[in-house]
């Protein structure tokens, strides 16, 4: 049996999905082959191990009993949690999975910390983490290897609100605001004149340093659920309805407006077409283990980058369990194969 160190909750705005997130993912391990050993992160950033319920992880009640502060033992190539209760209790695991979202989880800081003491990841290694929160840069490297991206342009908070004006005028209303490295449409707005653009701009700010104003893209988003690291498995492409606005925050995780179709509703052809273009972001990003890559299918059959999400969500609303469901892989044979993609069979 496999001891797996699973972390969730996070220092991050999107602590609450990460509960979901771990929950499920807890509920559907295959206990007969890996046994968890579970690290909450508090909003505060506290290390705590856990031995209580997945339930109570839901709930967040999870902080209140059977917790203990710890942290890694950064030895190279130990894989121990070290209990930081004054016994010297050490418990050594096999990998760790973080079940986090947003930064300070998913955005390669903790697989920094955890590929320098030689613990095994599951999921996307340090860079394509960094690369792929970074929307930005993602999208760059997505043009070279011949993804088309949206036009876009780049603010830091010192940019005066003259130039960021300028450059939204260039690329047109309606447009998005964005910041570079967020995740769940925290600080996104869509701005359909100029007379909207310093609230967003400040929305953006208060979530990361820099801002990107992003070309709006006619048509809808698809995306595609891809597993593996030598050879990749695509999910079934599935398809975002909006009946208004765009998919944001609470469109992700309640669906009141909008719906997911899974299969999309596009012709074959196309279909494999976006499951090519997602393999090709993927590789590009340095991708391993798992992501869900996000795209804008146009009226004129054009599929243009959106984003890559590292650590997709495992909720009951999420779209990455669902692709891969669809596709003939459910959920408690996605995870274990997941984890086998990093400690083997």
């Amino acid at each position: 049996m496999k001891r797996i160190l699973i972390f969730f909750g996070g220092c991050s705005t999107e602590y609450g999905v990460s509960l979901q997130s771990a929950h499920a993912v807890l509920t559907h391990l295959e206990r007969s082959r890996f046994e968890p050993l579970m690290v909450g992160i508090t909003q505060r950033g506290d290390w705590l191990y856990y031995t209580g319920t997945p339930d109570d992880i839901l709930a967040d009640r999870w902080q209140e009993s059977e917790c203990m502060p710890c942290t890694l033992v950064l030895s190279r190539g130990v894989s121990r949690l070290l209990l930081l209760d004054g016994s010297g209790t050490q418990l050594s695991f096999d990998a760790a999975f973080p079940v986090l979202h947003g930064k300070n989880g998913e955005d390669g800081t903790l697989q920094g910390l955890l590929e320098l003491a030689g613990i095994p990841v599951i999921g996307c290694g340090t860079l394509s983490s960094a690369l792929c929160m970074d929307k930005d840069r993602a999208h760059k490297l997505a043009a070279l290897a011949g993804i088309k991206a949206p036009r876009s342009a780049v603010f830091r908070r010192d940019a005066g609100m003259d130039a960021i004006q300028a450059a939204a005028a260039e690329l047109g209303y309606p447009l998005f605001v964005k910041p570079v490295r967020a995740g769940s449409s925290f600080g996104i707005t869509r701005v359909i004149g100029p007379e909207g653009l310093a609230g967003a701009a400040a929305a953006a700010f208060a979530n990361d340093r820099e801002l990107l104003l992003e070309e709006a893209i006619p048509g809808f988003e698809v995306g595609c659920a891809v597993l593996g690291t030598d050879e990749l498995t695509v999910g079934t492409v599935d398809e975002i309805e909006l009946s208004q606005g765009f998919f944001d925050f609470e469109e992700k995780y309640t669906l009141k407006t909008s719906a997911i179709h899974c299969p999309a509703r596009i012709p074959p052809q196309k279909v494999a077409e976006i499951q090519a273009a997602a393999k090709t972001i993927y590789r590009t990003l340095d991708c391993k283990g798992f992501a869900r890559v996000d795209l804008f299918l146009t009226p004129e059959g054009e599929i243009v980058f959106n984003e890559v999400n590292t650590i997709p969500g495992f909720t009951a609303h999420s779209r990455y369990p669902n692709m891969m469901k669809v596709a003939g892989l459910p959920f408690t044979a996605l995870i274990t194969r997941i984890i086998e993609e990093e400690v083997g069979v």
